[in-house]
C-alpha cells in the first residue's frame, strides 16, 4: 500500500478509537462465562453490532445434542466474509467471546467495562474480547482504505466463536469439520508485543476413584477412596517433578506440566468416602506425542492403584488439545505483522511459543498457516487474564488495531 493510503488507514482508525472502545465495552457487558457454557446471548449481540456496521453476519448454532455431551448450553459461531477485488488470499480472523468465571477479589464489577486510566476492567477483555474489536475495526479500516481508492484483492473473514474454553471444537473445530470456511491463512488472538507461531498441547483426565464407604468408627470395615486418592496425587506430582528435566527447543516454552485442579468426594465427616473424583491438565510441549503422554499417564494412574485393596479407578479423557506448530505459509503473516509493529510499536517484536494452549490448533490441523497477535502487554499476568481485575491498556487496542490492518492491507497484495 502507498504511503499515502497507509496514512489514510492509519488515521480513520485513530478516528474511531472512541468508536471502537464503545463496541468493545458492549461486547464485554454481555457475560459469557464457561462454564456453564450458555452463550448464544454473547453471540447474539456482537452479531447485532456488527450488523450495525453494515455486515452480513452469518449465525452458525451448535446442535444442541453436540453441546450436551460436550458440557455447554449454547453456542453460536459467527461468520463475516468480506470480498475485496477479485482473487487473492482467504484470510481468517479468529477471536473467542467465551470467558472463564470472574471468581473473586474484582475492585470493579467485572461486567461493565469500566474505563480508569486509560485502561478498560472486564472478564474477557483481554483474553480474548479485545480482538474481537481489534479485528472488526481493523478490517472496518480496510473496507474505508478500499472505498477511497486503495487497491485490494483478497477475502476476510471474521470467525467469531465461543467455545475456546472447552477446547473449540464446537468453535473453529465446528466451523472446519463443516467446511463452512477454508481460509488460506488465519490470525487468531494474541497481544501486542509478540507474535505467537507454537504453543503447547494439552490432555485433560477425570479419574474417578472407587473405594467402600463404611462408619467413621469402624473404619477399617471399608476402603478409604480418599487416601487412596492421595496416593495416586503423589505419585502424579512426583511425575510432574521428573517434567521439568524435559526441555522444549520452541523460544518460549520450557517443559510439559500437570496440574490437578479439581477435586471432589465422599459422603459426609463421619463416613469413609466411597468415591473420590479429580481431575488433571497435563501440558505438552510441541516434541511429544499426544498418545504417548495418554498411554503414559494412564499406566501410571492404573499401576499405582493397581496394589491397593479394595480400590479401583477409572480414567475418562476430557480434553486432547494437540500442539500448535508453524506450517509453511506462517511466515507470511509473520514478516507483515512484525514490520507493521516496528512501524507503530517502533520495535521489533519477536515470533515465539507460548506454554498455553488455544484453538488455532485446530485450524493448524486443518492446514491452515495460522499465528496469535493481537491487543494486549508483553506477559499475561500484566493484563491479569483469567484472575481478579482483569483489564486491558486502550492504548495497546489502538496500536494493535493498525498493526493487524496493515498487515492484512500487504497480504491483500495492495499497490
Amino acid at each position: 500500500m502507498k504511503p499515502a493510503q497507509i496514512a489514510t488507514l492509519d488515521r480513520w482508525i485513530d478516528d474511531h478509537h472512541a468508536q471502537q472502545i464503545e463496541f468493545l465495552r458492549e461486547i464485554v457487558r454481555v457475560p459469557s462465562d464457561t462454564p456453564p457454557g450458555d452463550n448464544a446471548q454473547a453471540a447474539e449481540k456482537a452479531a447485532q453490532l456488527l450488523t450495525a456496521l453494515g455486515y452480513t453476519v452469518e449465525r452458525h448454532p451448535v446442535d444442541a445434542a453436540f453441546l450436551h455431551d460436550y458440557g455447554m448450553r449454547s453456542a453460536t459461531n459467527l461468520v463475516v466474509r468480506h470480498h475485496f477485488g477479485s482473487g487473492g488470499p482467504t484470510i481468517a480472523l479468529n477471536a473467542h467471546g467465551d470467558v472463564v468465571p470472574p471468581g473473586e477479589g474484582w475492585t470493579r464489577p467485572p461486567y461493565e467495562g469500566v474505563v480508569e486510566n486509560g485502561r478498560m476492567y472486564a472478564r474477557g477483555v483481554a483474553v480474548s474480547k479485545s480482538d474481537i474489536a481489534t479485528f472488526t475495526f481493523a478490517l472496518e479500516a480496510l473496507r474505508q482504505a478500499a472505498a477511497a481508492g486503495a487497491t485490494l484483492n483478497g477475502t476476510i473473514e471474521l470467525h467469531f466463536t465461543y467455545d475456546e474454553e472447552f477446547g473449540g471444537l464446537a468453535g473453529p473445530g465446528w466451523l472446519l469439520e463443516r467446511q463452512l470456511t477454508k481460509p488460506d491463512l488465519a490470525i487468531g488472538p494474541g497481544f501486542s508485543y509478540s507474535i505467537v507461531t507454537a504453543h503447547n498441547g494439552c490432555l485433560q483426565l477425570e479419574v474417578t476413584v472407587h473405594g467402600k464407604a463404611a462408619h467413621g468408627a469402624m473404619p477399617e470395615t471399608g476402603h478409604d477412596a480418599l487416601q487412596a486418592a492421595v496416593t495416586l496425587l503423589n505419585a502424579l506430582y512426583g511425575q510432574a517433578a521428573e517434567y521439568r528435566k524435559i526441555t522444549s527447543r520452541v523460544a518460549g516454552i520450557t517443559h510439559p506440566t500437570l496440574n490437578v485442579g479439581l477435586i471432589s468426594g465422599g459422603i459426609n465427616t463421619n463416613v469413609v468416602p466411597d468415591k473420590v473424583v479429580f481431575k488433571l491438565d497435563r501440558r505438552m510441549i510441541p516434541e511429544e506425542k499426544p498418545a504417548e503422554v495418554e498411554a503414559a499417564l494412564r499406566a501410571l494412574i492404573e499401576g499405582v492403584a493397581a496394589p491397593l485393596a479394595g480400590i479401583r479407578v477409572e480414567i475418562r479423557r476430557l480434553l486432547l488439545s494437540k500442539a500448535l506448530t508453524p506450517l509453511p505459509g506462517h511466515e507470511k503473516l509473520v514478516g507483515v505483522l512484525q514490520q507493521h509493529a516496528k512501524r507503530i510499536l517502533g520495535e521489533d517484536i519477536p515470533a515465539v511459543g507460548v506454554p498455553l494452549y488455544t484453538d488455532a490448533r485446530l485450524y493448524g490441523e486443518a492446514g491452515c498457516p495460522i499465528v496469535l497477535y493481537g491487543a494486549g502487554p508483553r506477559t499475561i499476568p500484566e493484563s491479569n487474564a483469567k484472575r481478579a481485575d482483569e483489564n486491558l491498556l486502550l492504548e495497546d487496542l489502538r496500536k494493535a488495531t493498525h498493526v493487524v490492518a496493515g498487515a492484512l492491507a500487504d497480504l491483500l497484495g495492495t499497490e
